[in-house]
């Protein structure tokens, strides 16, 4: 698919988010013909982390980043490696 055949639609609530002195980019978007809304993430070093789901509107994908922040903090969002004893969030 080129970018021809789709327009990306950028979500209102896509925005930098700070914790703890880690700052990151949260996109939320999704193709003109398509329903579902992606969420990524990406850090300081352009190194994006894009939730494997779908989420039906632009809010729930917000909603699902401030409780997976709420969670396991930013940085295990971002470095989900560093602790793994915990389980980190559905992304790859």
């Amino acid at each position: 698919m080129t970018e021809q055949d789709s327009n990306l639609i950028l979500s209102a609530l896509s925005q930098q988010f700070t914790e703890d002195d880690i700052t990151v980019q949260v996109d939320i978007y999704r193709l003109e013909e398509e329903d579902g809304w992606t969420l990524e993430v990406i850090d300081e070093d352009d190194i994006s982390f894009v939730y494997e789901d779908l989420f039906e509107t632009d809010q729930e994908a917000w909603n699902a980043f401030l409780a997976d922040v709420e969670e396991y903090g930013l940085a295990d969002i971002i470095d989900p490696d560093e602790d793994e004893d915990d389980e980190a969030p559905s992304y790859h």
